[in-house]
């Protein structure tokens, strides 16, 4: 796995959903197994399977969450320099053919959120901003083709 830019709320997040699928989640499931098995044959049992379903689905859930902790980089909110554009930071751009005006935060992937204006530093926006400082006019290949982007501002 890559590594995954995070910052440390992310990171606490994610090692909060580690531990609750690693206690809560897995006694749910065995709870289920267990009521299950008592409905009889297990190669006919559909609730048996289902089960043993969403214990694979949970332990692969586990697994990804472990893989993705390890290869974690925390950003230093607090030590970013802010005179140009870096994971961690927000971002205010303009798009100089339709001057519509956008704020995002750049963040690791696993920490996207679009409708939050939380954007992964994977997505063509925020990889053709970084590096960028205020007043640089970027050229960004998007899904409607290439746009003209203006970066008006930098911020924590």
């Amino acid at each position: 796995m890559a590594d995954v830019h995070l910052s440390s709320e992310g990171a606490k997040n994610l090692e909060k959903k580690l531990e609750y699928l690693k206690t809560v989640r897995r006694a749910e499931i065995a709870e289920q197994i267990s009521v299950a098995r008592g409905f009889g044959d297990l190669s006919e049992n559909a609730e048996y399977d289902a089960a043993k379903l969403e214990q694979a689905k949970n332990e692969y859930e586990i697994a990804e969450t472990e893989a993705m902790l390890r290869n974690a980089i925390i950003i230093d909110e607090a030590a970013t320099d802010i005179s140009t554009v870096r994971v961690g930071l927000t971002v205010h751009i303009r798009n100089k053919a339709f001057g519509i005006d956008a704020e995002y935060q750049i963040v690791g992937i696993a920490e996207a959120d679009p409708f939050n204006n939380r954007i992964s530093d994977d997505s063509p926006v925020a990889r053709g901003v970084l590096g960028h400082k205020v007043g640089d006019v970027v050229e960004i290949e998007t899904p409607g083709g290439v746009s003209e982007f203006e970066i008006l501002g930098i911020k924590q």
